[in-house]
């Protein structure tokens, strides 16, 4: 089947019925709850873009000759990994970059493993046609996706195994000639409950022992599965309008924990069973990390972009461009804009052909790129929130200005240099959701630990540099100007 509209992924919603719960209670239709029919008002609207654009956001199925999503396509050219970038991007900016698990970044993850099977093949053959058929599935019914890779945060300093309660993270119980069970819980669904499928994958940083091997899983299945619950944490849309809360009335995502109650998982679901090994190299030895990679860099240029313009308009609308402290801050967003810019440059222009003839971005680049941005964008929105000042406290409501009583007061008081009152509001209120809000808030945690702890990775990504060149060029100076002694 083609790709999927806005009403048709709605539908699916309705029809499957997950187990949902928020707030203490199980949701009835997730597309109707006042938690959620926001954020999924917003994806919808993505899938309707794929048709609205269809020349920039769609291509032929190898397979069925059917139109679907460019973000699950192959690229095996430059110009292809071009083009599902722009996709990518057009779906950002529907979003201004807010949106960190768009369906595009599970699209890539699927279509790299898929491609580059063989590596669970190390088990079983089986295991590799499924990732292959799974890819295929998933591109053909155009499937949104959810994923969780971290076990409960019960005690970091022990392995799963060694846990007091071993039983708490997601294991294996049994094998059958059907499929698996698995029993436990995992963290952390964003999108959970709204989507159509789970994707159950390691980390892509904390590596497992042979101790760990009943926790070592990969598989994907239906959210509806019985015995699968999405636990979701507080909702940060509060049913407001767009006006008064423009990101989280829209954007709100939701974080949810997982929980699987004896889940049975079919064979040909299952990429991964029982083995440590595979699991701790699956992102970077199927590339899928860099496809990953690939499009975060490409949806944090769009975030960064809408930032430095939200910048730009405050300094306008109070008349601050003109002071040097403001535009050295303006400065450093735009040292980051054009840095991110030449990291996905580098990345696509240096591109390769991999072993699996896919065209496959430096990821030299994109891995400084991921490393650097969650360190560097908490300070983004210090900026943001340190050029607004007062004018992110006091900042009236829609309500205020249409109130008879006060509405010209609160008009004159909000006035700006070159805006009126209510334009101005619209403003703060826009930087206050990305700064001060629970929305804003959570993106900046979420940046900051996007694809786990930064100083972790910071240690993955020392360990795994190239260091003996630069150590040489020292040695090969030193040698070259040493005093000779008589």
């Amino acid at each position: 089947m083609p790709a999927k509209t806005g009403k048709e992924y709605i539908e699916r919603l309705k029809k499957a019925k997950s187990s949902v719960y928020i707030h203490g209670e199980k949701v009835d239709d997730v597309t109707e709850h006042p938690a959620l029919k926001n954020v999924i008002q917003s994806m919808a609207k993505l899938y309707d873009l794929q048709y609205e654009k269809a020349d920039k956001m769609l291509y032929t199925s190898p397979t069925t000759g059917e139109k679907v999503g460019i973000t699950f396509m192959q690229p095996t050219t430059k110009e292809e990994l071009i083009a599902r970038r722009e996709a990518i991007q057009e779906w950002a900016r529907t979003s201004a970059g807010m949106m960190g698990r768009s369906p595009d970044y599970l699209n890539a993850e699927v279509m790299a493993m898929g491609i580059a099977n063989d590596l669970f093949a190390e088990d079983d053959p089986m295991y590799a046609e499924n990732a292959r058929k799974y890819y295929e599935y998933a591109r053909e019914n155009d499937i949104s996706l959810t994923h969780t890779l971290i076990h409960p945060q019960i005690n970091r300093s022990k392995a799963q195994h060694e846990q007091k309660d071993a039983n708490v993270s997601l294991h294996l119980v049994e094998k059958n000639k059907d499929g698996i069970i698995v029993d436990g819980i995992r963290l952390l669904a964003t999108q959970g409950g709204i989507t159509d499928e789970i994707l159950v994958f390691p980390s892509t940083v904390k590596k497992s022992s042979e101790g760990d091997d009943p926790y070592s899983l990969a598989f994907a299945i239906p959210n509806n599965t019985p015995g699968v619950k999405f636990i979701c944490r507080e909702a940060f849309d509060y049913g407001k309008s767009h006006w008064d809360h423009p990101l989280g009335s829209r954007f709100e995502e939701g974080d949810a924990i997982v929980s699987f109650e004896n889940v049975f998982v079919p064979w040909e679901r299952v990429f991964v069973c029982g083995n440590s090994s595979i699991c701790n190299r699956t992102f970077r030895e199927t590339n899928a990390v860099v496809h990953m990679s690939h499009q975060v860099v490409a949806k944090n240029v769009v975030k960064t972009e809408f930032i430095l313009g939200v910048v730009l308009l405050i300094m306008e609308a109070i008349g601050i461009e003109q002071f040097q402290h403001v535009k050295d801050k303006g400065t450093e967003i735009m040292l980051t804009l054009e840095t991110m810019r030449s990291h996905l440059y580098r990345a696509e222009h240096n591109a390769k052909l991999d072993k699996w003839g896919t065209m496959t971005p430096d990821f030299a680049a994109l891995d400084a790129a991921r490393n650097w941005y969650p360190r560097i964008y908490p300070r983004l929105v210090e900026i943001l929130r340190i050029l607004g000042a007062s004018g992110l406290m006091a900042i009236p409501t829609e309500a205020d200005f249409n109130n008879e009583e006060i509405g010209d007061i609160v008009r004159r008081a909000m006035q700006g240099a070159n805006i009126d009152g209510y334009e101005r509001v619209q403003l703060f209120r826009l930087a206050w959701d990305i700064t001060m809000s629970a929305f804003g808030s959570r993106q900046t945690h979420y940046e900051y630990y996007f694809f786990g702890d930064p100083v972790r990775m910071g240690m993955v990504y020392f360990d795994g540099y190239e260091k003996d060149y630069f150590k040489d060029l020292v040695r090969e100076f030193l040698g070259a100007t040493k005093v000779t002694t008589v």
